[in-house]
C-alpha cells in the first residue's frame, strides 16, 4: 500500500496540489484521473521523488519516502517498476538486453540468471521468442508490454503506469488493460495508472482518484463512477455523446 498525507506542493508560488490525502490499495489497480493541468502527474511525481514536496508525506507500506536520504531512496526506487508513456525503451538495444537492464544495474545475477528472468517476464507478456528483436521492428503494442516486462522484471511491490493506452487502437488497449489488471492481483502489487481513457477507467479502475484543481476531488471504483451525480465527475468522464449515453445505459441495468 501507498499513503500520501496532506501533500501540497507549488512551483514558482503557484499552487499545484492542496493537502492531498488518499491511498493507493495493494492488489488493486489505482487510477489517477483528471483534466491536463489539474495537478494527477505531479501527484505522481512526488511519490516517487522526481518533485520534492512542499508538506506532507508518501508513506510505503509505513515508510516516509519524503524522510528518507539518498541512499534509502536508492532501495525503495528498487521496489518500483515504472511504465513510461512512450515505452522508453533503448533503440539500441534487443527486447531481452532492455528487460535485463534493470538487473544488471541494480542486482547481482549471473547473465544466465538474467536471461532467465527475462524469458520469464517475455513469456508473462505473450512475447516469448522476441527476445532478439529491436524496439523498431516491434509494433506499438508489443513495445508497450516490453515495458511491462521490463516494469515486472525486479519483481517490484509497486508499479506506476503513465498513459498505458497512449497512442494504442482500442483493441490493443485492452489487451493492455487486461495484462496490467492480471499483473497485479497476480503478483499483489500496488499499482498506479495515469490515464485518459475511459475505456479504463470502466474495466480495471478497483480504486479511482479524481484530481481536480489540485485537490482530491473525488474518490471510488469503476462501479460508483457510473452512477455519481458528482458534476466535475460527469463533466470529465461523460463528456461526450456516447459517454452519455454509455452512462444512462449502465445506470438503467443497475436499476
Amino acid at each position: 500500500m501507498i499513503e500520501v498525507k496532506n501533500i501540497n506542493k507549488s512551483f514558482a508560488g503557484n499552487q499545484v496540489l492542496t493537502d492531498i490525502n488518499t491511498s493507493f490499495e495493494k492488489g488493486k489497480v489505482n487510477l489517477i484521473i483528471g483534466q491536463s493541468g489539474h495537478g494527477k502527474s505531479v501527484l505522481a511525481k512526488c511519490m516517487v521523488g522526481l518533485h520534492e514536496v512542499d508538506t506532507g508525506e508518501v508513506l510505503y507500506d509505513g515508510r516516509d519516502f519524503t524522510k528518507m536520504d539518498r541512499v534509502q531512496r536508492s532501495e525503495i526506487r528498487q521496489e518500483i517498476g515504472m511504465l513510461f508513456q512512450g515505452s522508453a525503451l533503448f533503440d539500441s538495444m534487443t527486447v531481452e538486453e532492455n528487460i535485463m537492464f534493470p538487473l544488471s544495474m541494480f542486482t547481482k545475477m549471473t547473465k544466465g540468471e538474467m536471461l532467465n528472468r527475462a524469458n520469464f517476464c517475455l513469456e508473462r507478456v505473450n512475447l516469448s521468442g522476441k527476445n532478439k528483436l529491436f524496439p523498431d521492428e516491434c509494433s506499438g503494442g508489443m513495445q508497450k508490454r516490453i515495458g511491462i516486462a521490463r516494469a515486472i522484471a525486479m519483481n517490484p511491490k509497486y508499479l506506476f503506469c503513465d498513459e498505458p493506452n497512449s497512442g494504442l487502437d482500442p483493441k490493443t488497449s485492452i489487451l493492455i488493460d487486461g495484462l496490467i489488471k492480471d499483473i497485479t492481483k497476480e503478483y499483489q502489487m500496488t499499482t498506479i495508472v495515469i490515464t485518459h481513457d475511459m475505456n479504463s477507467v470502466i474495466e480495471i479502475g478497483d480504486n479511482i482518484i479524481f484530481v481536480y484543481q489540485g485537490k482530491k476531488w473525488w474518490q471510488g471504483d469503476r462501479k460508483s463512477i457510473i452512477t455519481t451525480d458528482n458534476p466535475e465527475i460527469m463533466g470529465f468522464v461523460f463528456a461526450s455523446e456516447f459517454m452519455k449515453e454509455i452512462r444512462s445505459s449502465m445506470r438503467e441495468k443497475r436499476g
